[in-house]
């Protein structure tokens, strides 16, 4: 789906979280499998990356990756197991490169040129909000049957209500690299160079949400 930038605005101040086809079809785009799949041959043995597959049960995936959208709990199982298997901070990382993997495919073939021009062009402070209401109208490719927030009360953050990615897990830190960098690499590319996204709470750790804070945009 291409992203456009003439989706209707969300208001300022406030959050406000979209339910739309992801939560009732509790699927997401393959490139959240993907990119992770095309990350992790790099990243580990083969032995380590059939282990992982396996783990999720997504063996098939080796030779026939997902190309539309896909189950959640697939993903979820895949993100999981990278985790688990390869240790909570290499399997971040690896999550992390997938994350800006996908970034690179929504900015090459998501964003119409003159979408990306445009919001180059712009001061910083109004691209990110253009951007933010962007992802927030496609937010169901990424969370699925989970719920999307975006607020831009006190600096401008994000919220995975529900976060299928990570759902029943536990965690003393937060684990969705994944979505943070995809969120990073948009800004980076599109409102500022020296954007930077960090998960401040994660419903693996207890908190209610999954919180993303979107720092260094210039007012």
């Amino acid at each position: 789906m291409t992203m456009s930038l003439a989706q209707p605005l969300i208001a300022e101040g406030r959050a406000k979280r979209s339910r739309s086809e992801g939560e009732t079809s509790g699927r997401v785009g393959p490139n959240a499998a993907i990119q992770l799949l095309r990350v992790l041959p790099l990243a580990a043995e083969p032995e380590t990356v059939l282990r992982i597959l396996v783990t999720a049960g997504v063996l098939d995936w080796a030779i026939h990756p997902p190309t539309d959208m896909v189950e959640e709990r697939s993903v979820a199982a895949l993100h999981r197991a990278t985790r688990k298997i390869l240790h909570l901070e290499e399997g971040l990382a690896v999550l992390a490169e997938a994350g800006g993997l996908t970034g690179d495919y929504i900015l090459a073939n998501r964003i119409p040129g003159w979408a990306r021009a445009a919001l180059k062009a712009l001061p910083a402070r109004i691209s990110s909000r253009l951007l933010a209401k962007a992802i927030t109208a496609h937010a169901w490719t990424f969370v699925g049957s989970g719920r999307f927030a975006c607020c831009f009360a006190n600096g401008l953050t994000f919220e995975i209500w529900s976060n299928p990615f990570c759902v029943g897990e536990r965690s003393d830190s937060p684990i969705c690299a994944w979505h943070a960098a995809v969120f990073q690499r948009l800004y980076q590319a599109l409102a500022s160079p020296r954007a930077r996204v960090v998960e401040t709470h994660c419903s693996a750790r207890g908190d209610a949400c999954c919180r993303f804070a979107v720092n260094g945009i210039r007012k």
